[in-house]
């Protein structure tokens, strides 16, 4: 590079840098996620961004179009992982023997597609999953739909609701409306889009792809059903008794349905939607989606049963069952919506210092850091205390301590409040207390700061 020519600072589009502000907030919501996930035993997991092309491939319908995939310089197709579960799947087959089984897993990482950028929408995003491998119970689709609802609720989502439905009951009301087995991909496609297009819509795409009017309005007659869930999978079960694979599918239904109180899920929380197909093709059971009512911005997350998913590694089925929550999504409604406010430094403390207090400031910080507080040092002691405090109020940090040469002397300190612009003279030796005290929202004057100390031996020099 010629001497003077800058190089140009961009990201990619569809990509993005998070400062530090937003990163408080995504590890804030990430760790009540994670905490949530081994509150119930889940265990981390993390897989490489880069698999085998032919272990990313024809699993999962549409998103494979959108993989990014290439030859690497030896010569190897390979592919970056576009969701979390895929690679799961290539983990339990290949792990087999040292699981322990049923095996819950949870897995918060990246992944990328290569979509359409749009508000919302990335090409590189997060995905907090949680998942269970090796149960066929309904006890297992319950218990990650009531970690979807938890977290949900501990990020302060008001109004939510999962739908829950099952692709065999899909089937099944295909063929309840005369539609051959053979166009259930073409089926599911068009229904998972009701929502965007309308029933008008998805009768217009079943037309064009060969089903008939009658068909077509009878399949919508039937997804659009509504009722409380176990009510309704009874009128099914007669409607739909002498359909193939009909009964199988309600029964586990109402297993689920049933369970879903006992793991502590308010009913308002959860509906059943005969109309969600969800669009990926290794669906094999019970699919649900999360969406948010209030603002009405959509699904947030979803997920389901995969039987068939690691059975095309090992060559047998193994049940599976998970739920993915979409972060970028619930972090703007977080944001957008005041949900869950935080400073805007991880720092709770700054210390001012002067060219003579260097050595007692890095001293005393160290000492309050072990009583759990995070402190930042200033590293510029030749700058007025004005500019420290206007420096450390610009980075959000809520309390400044300025430990000049006649409170060093004294055995104090000068506790500040950048907040309120409430100030005290503290004793050292009850500083840490009064800087929790004020970061609890007290008072910055405490008794301690009518008393003159001795110096500490961190004042000495």
């Amino acid at each position: 590079m010629s001497e003077g020519r800058k190089r140009q600072a961009r990201v990619l589009k569809g990509f993005r840098d998070y400062l530090p502000e937003q990163m408080i907030l995504r590890q804030r919501i990430i760790g009540i996620a994670r905490d949530i996930f081994e509150r119930h035993g889940f265990e981390p997991l993390d897989t490489p961004a880069l698999e085998y092309l032919e272990v990313l491939t024809g699993k999962a319908g549409e998103n494979e179009q959108l993989m990014y995939h290439f030859e690497d310089a030896g010569g190897r197709e390979v592919g970056l992982r576009y969701d979390l579960t895929v690679p799961l799947a290539r983990v339990v087959a290949m792990h087999q023997n040292e699981l322990v089984f049923p095996f819950k897993r949870y897995h918060i990482a990246p992944v990328w597609r290569a979509d359409n950028p749009q508000r919302g929408r990335f090409r590189e995003f997060w995905q907090c999953d949680a998942d269970i491998a090796g149960s066929a119970s309904p006890l297992a689709d319950a218990e990650v739909i009531a970690i979807m609802a938890e977290v949900l609720e501990a990020v302060g989502l008001p109004e939510f609701t999962i739908r829950i439905s099952h692709r065999r009951l899909l089937e099944s009301l295909g063929r309840a409306a005369g539609i051959a087995d053979d166009r259930s991909p073409l089926l599911y496609r068009a229904i998972d889009k009701i929502d965007k297009i309308g029933p008008e819509g998805v009768a217009r795409e079943l037309q064009a792809a060969g089903v008939t009017a009658q068909q077509a309005n009878r399949m919508l007659d039937l997804v659009t059903k509504r009722g409380e869930p176990l009510s309704l999978l009874e009128e099914l079960r007669g409607e739909l008794h002498d359909v193939p694979g009909a009964a199988e599918a309600i029964a586990e239904l109402e297993q689920l349905f049933g369970a879903l109180p006992d793991f502590g899920i308010a009913p308002h929380r959860y509906t059943l939607d005969l109309a969600l197909a969800r669009g990926l093709d290794y669906y094999t059971g019970p699919v649900f989606e999360a969406s948010v009512i209030e603002p009405n911005v959509g699904s947030v997350g979803g997920a389901g049963r995969y039987d068939g998913l690691v059975g095309a590694f090992l060559g047998r089925p193994v049940p599976a069952t998970g739920m993915s929550l979409g972060l970028e999504r619930i972090i703007e409604i977080v944001r957008e919506h005041g949900l869950m406010p935080l400073p805007a430094s991880v720092a709770e403390v700054s210390l001012v210092v002067f060219p003579e207090t260097m050595g007692a400031a890095a001293r005393l910080a160290s000492t309050l850091r072990e009583q759990g507080l995070k402190v930042d040092l200033s590293l510029q002691p030749n700058r007025d205390v004005g500019d420290q405090l206007k420096l450390a109020d610009r980075k959000g940090i809520p309390i400044a301590v300025i430990l000049g040469s006649s409170e060093l002397a004294a055995g104090t300190a000068t506790l500040k409040n950048l907040k309120s612009g409430d100030q005290s003279v503290v004793a050292l030796n009850d500083l840490a207390e009064a800087i929790h005290n004020a970061l609890r929202g007290g008072a910055t004057t405490t008794q301690a700061s009518m008393t003159r100390m001795e110096p500490q031996t961190m004042g000495a020099q």
